[in-house]
């Protein structure tokens, strides 16, 4: 779900990295001394799990994790996403650095506020953590595709049939992260439920 560089114009790439900055302001506040190493293993795993690339249709897909990112870091994710974000475009060209607030953006926001929204079912035993889980690994990964398809779309007509089988694309992948984040929250509610607090 990378935008590579010279996709966008500008006016939305201004507005991405705009909000990325003020996203990435309050999650330093939210990363405590204590907290930081939790956020560089998520980084690392989101990092290592966007290098598995699954060819589907004219594209390829991969695992994002942004929804266990925003259950566990909720607004750290904005910091953690841009460090995973940056090494992948130094590294190995995904996206770019001028699309790099847009990315981070797409990424983080849909983590932040699905796990915001999700909040309520954790308190419900280990049941509510499954269900908070899927809704927060699916959702996230649909509204990081949907802020994609969105972006390209305001970008011109030429980039609405792209941005549809972006979205279409991404449907099984956030079926799947559904499924992940929702084990791995249960998982997370019986042996450590001071992490999803």
């Amino acid at each position: 779900m990378h935008i590579s560089e010279g996709v966008l114009n500008p006016p939305v790439l201004l507005l991405g990295g705009i909000f990325t900055a003020l996203g990435t302001a309050v999650g330093l506040k939210y990363l405590t001394p204590e907290a930081i190493p939790r956020a560089a293993l998520l980084t690392a795993a989101a990092f290592v799990a966007s290098l598995v690339h699954i060819p589907l249709g004219p594209s390829s897909v991969h695992l994002v994790l942004n929804g266990l990112l925003g259950l566990i870091l909720r607004w750290g994710a904005f910091p953690s996403f841009l460090v995973c974000l940056f090494l992948q475009a130094i590294l190995f060209q995904f996206g770019g650095l001028t699309t790099l607030g847009v990315n981070t953006f797409n990424m983080a926001f849909p983590a932040v506020v699905m796990a915001y929204l999700a909040r309520p079912l954790l308190n419900k035993g280990t049941r509510g953590a499954l269900v908070a889980g899927f809704l927060v690994g699916s959702l996230a990964v649909f509204g990081a595709g949907l802020l994609v398809a969105l972006e390209l779309s305001f970008t011109g007509e030429n980039f609405r049939t792209a941005a549809r089988l972006i979205l279409a694309a991404h449907l099984p992948v956030a079926a799947l992260e559904g499924v992940i984040c929702a084990f791995i929250c249960s998982y997370l509610k019986r042996i450590r439920p001071e992490i999803l607090r």
